[in-house]
C-alpha cells in the first residue's frame, strides 16, 4: 500500500484560526494513525496579505501543539523547496501551465479590468463574473505577437461548458457539478505568481500528497482542481473536507469572537493540551466517544471516516469544562509555574503561595479565574453581614455576633495557627455547645473571607492570613454585627 502523505499549508496571514489549527491536527493525525508522513508547506503566493512574523507563528504554534511535520521549510525530505514563493522562483509553476497550454488545457488571457468588469452579472443576489473565452479563440499568431508586445495577461484554464464534473470526497461522498458553472480560474496572476487552486495541484502532486484535508469551503473548487489532475494525467489525492466551525449563535466563527485563533485561547489561560483535545473534536468524535485524549491516543483512535458532515460548534462552556479537567490532573508543580503569574497578580503580600495556589487548582477552568477565587487574601472586601445567614447552617447575624464573640478568646490564646490545629479548637467549641460543625465554620469562614464562596475552608484561610490578620479580621466581624 501506498505510504500515506498529509500536509498542512497555511498561509503566513497572522495568527493561526482555530480552523487552521483542526486542519493542522487531522492532516497530522490520518498521518500518523498510518505511520505516515506529516508534510509543512508555506503558501505565499498571496504577497498582499502576507504578514510579517506570521511564518514564526506557524513554526511555534505547530511546536507547541506537538504536531511535528516530517518535512518542511526546515526539515528537507527531497521534494522542497517547501516555500512556494520560493518555488514560484524556481518557475515551477509556470512550466507546469505552459504545459497545459501545449495540451490546450489552458490558454493566455489579455483582457483588461475595465473588460472583465463588464462581464459581471448578478444572480440570486451574488454578484458574479463567468469568463466568456474570448482569449481562447486567439491564434497563435495573435498571441505571440500579444506577449511580444509586452501586454499583461493572466493564464486561465479551460474548462469544458458542457456537461459534468463528478469528485468524491470522504466525508460528503460524491458530489457532481454541471461544467457550465465552471469558471475558467486564473492559474497564473498577471504578477507571475500563481493562485492558490493551481499551486495547490502542482505541489500536492510534486511532493506526493496522498490525502487533501482542508475546510469546506473548498469543496466547490475540488471539481475544478480534479480536472487539473485529469489533464495532467496524475493521479486524484483522497479529498477529506472538514465541517464548518460555527459559535453558539451558529454563525461562522469570526475574530470578533475574541477566541478564534490559538494564540486568543492560550492568552485566555487555557491550556494547549486542552486547545488540542478540543479542536479535535470540532466535527470528529472517537466510536468510544471518550472526550479527554491526549494527543497520542487521538493519533491510536482517529478514523476520518467518524467525521461529520454537519457544523461544529464552538462550545467555550464546554472548552472550559475540559481546561478545568486537565488543570485538575496537571503534576502540582508544572500547574504552580503557570498559576504564579496570576496569583502575584493580586497578592503582594508576604503569604504562602503554594497554599494558596493548591486551593485553586480544583475550583478553575482556565487560570485567570485565579484572580477572583483568591483576592480577599490581600484585602478583606467590605461585605453585607447577610452574607452571615445561612438556612442550612442555621446561622443568621445574631447567632452569629454571639459565635464570634465566643471564639475570639479561644483563638487569641492559640498559638499554633496550623489548619489542624486551628479545625480541633474549632470543633472543640462545637461538641462543647453542642452545635451543628457549620454553625460555628460558616461565621467564622465569612469573617475572615468576606466572601460567599471561598476556595478553602475556614481554617485552612486562618493558617495562610496568619494569626495577626486572622484576629483582625474576627473583630471587623464583630464590629459589623455589633453595629
Amino acid at each position: 500500500m501506498k505510504k500515506v502523505r498529509t500536509r498542512f499549508a497555511p498561509s503566513p496571514t497572522g495568527r493561526m484560526h482555530v480552523g487552521n489549527l483542526r486542519t493542522a491536527l487531522y492532516a497530522y493525525l490520518i498521518a500518523k494513525h498510518e505511520g505516515g508522513d506529516f508534510i509543512l508547506r508555506i503558501e505565499d503566493t498571496d504577497q498582499e496579505r502576507y504578514v510579517e512574523g506570521a511564518v514564526d507563528i506557524i513554526y511555534r504554534t505547530l511546536q507547541k501543539t506537538g504536531l511535528i511535520h516530517d518535512e518542511g521549510p526546515d526539515r528537507d525530505g527531497g521534494v522542497g523547496p517547501y516555500v512556494q514563493s520560493e518555488r514560484q522562483a524556481k518557475g515551477i509553476y509556470f512550466e507546469y501551465a505552459k504545459q497545459l497550454i501545449a495540451k490546450g488545457e489552458a490558454y493566455y488571457c489579455f483582457c483588461d479590468k475595465e473588460r472583465l468588469e463588464s462581464l459581471k452579472t448578478t444572480v440570486a443576489g451574488k454578484e458574479i463574473a463567468l469568463y466568456d473565452k474570448k482569449c481562447l479563440h486567439l491564434s497563435k499568431e495573435e498571441v505571440e505577437e500579444k506577449l511580444a508586445a509586452g501586454m499583461p495577461y493572466v493564464i486561465r484554464q479551460n474548462n469544458p461548458t458542457e456537461g459534468t464534473t463528478t469528485f468524491a470526497d470522504e466525508i460528503y461522498g460524491d458530489i457532481t457539478v454541471d461544467n457550465a458553472e465552471l469558471d475558467d480560474m486564473i492559474l497564473i496572476k498577471s504578477d507571475g505568481y500563481p493562485t492558490y487552486n493551481f499551486a495547490n495541484v502542482v505541489d500536492d502532486h510534486l511532493m506526493g500528497i496522498t490525502h487533501v484535508v482542508r475546510g469546506n469551503e473548498y469543496l466547490s473548487s475540488s471539481p475544478k482542481y480534479n480536472r487539473l489532475y485529469e489533464a495532467f494525467g496524475w493521479e486524484v489525492p483522497v479529498y477529506v473536507h472538514c465541517p464548518l466551525i460555527t459559535d453558539e449563535n451558529h454563525q461562522k466563527l469570526s475574530k470578533r469572537s475574541g477566541h478564534s485563533s490559538f494564540e486568543d485561547l492560550i492568552e485566555q489561560g487555557f491550556l494547549t493540551e486542552a486547545v488540542v483535545n478540543f479542536v479535535g473534536l470540532l466535527g470528529w468524535s472517537p466510536s468510544d466517544n471518550q472526550e479527554i485524549m491526549s494527543l497520542e491516543e487521538m493519533v491510536k483512535k482517529f478514523d476520518y471516516h467518524h467525521m461529520s458532515k454537519s457544523p461544529a460548534v464552538f462550545d467555550y462552556t464546554k472548552l472550559k469544562w475540559m481546561n478545568g479537567e486537565y488543570i485538575k490532573n496537571m503534576e502540582f508543580d508544572a500547574y504552580y509555574e503557570l498559576a504564579l503569574p496570576y496569583i502575584r497578580k493580586v497578592i503582594t503580600k508576604d503569604y504562602d503561595l503554594k497554599k494558596i495556589a493548591e486551593m485553586v487548582k480544583t475550583r478553575i477552568e482556565v487560570f485567570p479565574d485565579i484572580e477572583g477565587h483568591i483576592d480577599f487574601f490581600e484585602e478583606l472586601p467590605d461585605y453585607d453581614t447577610q452574607m452571615y445567614c445561612h438556612k442550612k447552617m442555621k446561622t443568621n447575624e445574631e447567632s452569629s455576633l454571639e459565635v464570634l464573640r465566643e471564639i475570639l478568646p479561644l483563638l487569641e490564646a492559640q498559638e499554633d495557627y496550623t489548619n489542624d490545629a486551628l479545625y480541633q479548637t474549632l470543633t472543640a467549641y462545637v461538641a462543647e455547645k453542642g452545635f451543628k460543625n457549620g454553625y460555628v465554620l460558616w461565621p467564622v469562614r465569612t469573617a475572615v473571607s468576606g466572601k460567599q464562596m471561598t476556595p478553602a475552608g475556614a481554617t485552612e484561610i486562618m493558617e495562610v492570613l496568619g494569626k495577626e490578620e486572622s484576629l483582625r479580621r474576627i473583630r471587623i466581624g464583630i464590629d459589623k454585627l455589633s453595629q
